[in-house]
């Protein structure tokens, strides 16, 4: 019972982020006698690719804070994201079906013969709705079923699977939150204690500048018990071309979880590389 208030008390909270910015909140399309039409606004959705990323597509490079670097505190870590529209939005309110793929890697290239230490797998599938005021696009809900698992077998084997509710909210084109919450089913018995390490929910915020030449991104993974606990992941990125959605990226990683197999392990990390943004909604 206690999980399902959370769930109510997280929709009323990004419900009211949604709608609290109504005049301001935006992504305006691009022609304008579509600007004030909410039917229009999904049309130009819906006439996107079916096919595209979903979360942020990294490779990076980096090591720890506060220690000389070594091959085995220094590494690569890279993310490939996808998601599949099944539908367009002609679902109830609007919504659509996703389907979405997510795999991260931990990768030891300064050790012999150049191992990969984790690999993390993250399919699912969601339903989503976009956030219409006042013919204008101001955020996105989505209820989602998901897996996460590093394919490991005996001690090494680390699962997963998370009911999940997000939204995000633009207050304007420049300046996006967004938030997340997830009722776990733990079915690996190697990491039954996952949620004092890799959280019970998260939120954040994204400021894009005015020239669309820098982004900045903060999230706060909330890790269980009362005190504050939490995985801080900072972002900084600056667009290489302003016809694309590349970025040169510096990040940070703060906390516990940051790979399956090591999610009760604390790490401090800085890494640069490349980042590569959906140009429509990048979720977290």
């Amino acid at each position: 019972m206690k999980a399902l208030q959370w769930i109510k008390y997280l929709a009323i909270v990004v419900v009211v982020l949604v709608t609290s910015w109504p005049a301001r909140g935006q992504i305006v399309v691009t022609e304008d006698k579509y600007k004030f039409n909410a039917d229009s606004i999904r049309r130009e959705f819906d006439n996107q690719p079916f096919f595209s990323l979903y979360k942020d597509n990294y490779f990076t490079i980096g090591t720890a804070i506060g220690s000389k670097p070594t091959s085995s505190n220094s590494d690569v870590k890279f993310q490939i994201s996808i998601q599949q529209r099944l539908t367009k939005s002609v679902l109830p309110g609007h919504s659509y079906l996703y389907l979405f793929y997510s795999q991260k890697a931990m990768w030891n290239v300064f050790q012999e013969s150049l191992p990969f230490y984790d690999l993390n797998f993250n399919p699912g599938i969601g339903i989503s709705k976009l956030v219409i005021m006042k013919g204008r696009l101001v955020g996105k809900l989505t209820l989602m079923i998901e897996h996460e698992s590093n394919g490991r077998d005996s001690i090494a084997d680390r699962s997963w699977n998370k009911l999940s509710l997000s939204g995000e909210a633009y207050i304007d084109p420049q300046f996006m939150v967004h938030a997340k919450y997830w009722i776990p089913l733990i079915d690996s018995k190697h990491n039954r204690d996952i949620l004092k390490y890799s959280g019970i929910y998260q939120a954040g915020f994204q400021i894009l500048t005015l020239n669309d030449k820098w982004v900045f991104d903060a999230t706060l993974v909330k890790r269980q018990g009362w005190n504050l606990n939490f995985n801080t992941i900072i972002q900084v990125g600056y667009r290489l071309n302003h016809k694309s959605n590349q970025f040169l990226m510096l990040q940070y990683y703060n906390g516990y979880g940051e790979c399956l197999l090591d999610y009760n392990k604390f790490h401090s990390r800085l890494r640069i590389g490349l980042l590569i943004r959906p140009k429509f909604f990048s979720d977290f």
